[in-house]
């Protein structure tokens, strides 16, 4: 089982961090419009999960695979999306995405002070900061790559 890829999105789709570990195949456009298309999409799907169900579902969109991946989502009170790309393999990962919002994002971006809300999250820390804590996951394969 593998990570692919991880993004963080604000409330109004600004890509605040994108990061890749075991990305075998690039999108052949420009990054900006992966970002621009990947927001999208979630706007739309979530869109659709709200109006479509047929019960009143709490969580709301969490998840959806392809035949190849699986992307994983969750959104906060504040409008912060997380986004993970992994195999098919790893199963339901709302913790893991909640402690990269609360413990990372909030304790090492929000809460300092020389970290300009709103941008691309320019912060050494965090990057180290979120990549061992990516890669100490049970589900991620140093051999993936």
């Amino acid at each position: 089982m593998t990570v692919h890829n991880l993004y963080l999105f604000d409330r109004n789709g600004v890509c605040l961090h994108y990061s890749e570990w075991h990305r075998k195949k690039q999108a052949g456009i420009s990054q900006e419009e992966e970002f621009k298309l990947m927001y999208g999409m979630l706007f739309s799907i979530r869109s659709f999960v709200s109006k479509m169900s047929p019960l009143d579902m709490k969580d709301g969109f969490v998840a959806f695979q392809t035949s190849r991946y699986k992307l994983h989502y969750y959104e906060t009170p504040t409008g912060i999306k997380v986004v993970m790309n992994t195999d098919l393999g790893v199963g339901p990962i709302r913790d893991v995405l909640h402690h990269i919002y609360s413990a990372l994002y909030v304790e090492l971006v929000v809460k300092n002070p020389l970290c300009p809300l709103g941008q691309t999250v320019q912060s050494e820390l965090f990057r180290s900061r979120l990549d061992s804590y990516i890669r100490s996951l049970p589900f991620f394969s140093a051999r993936a790559g």
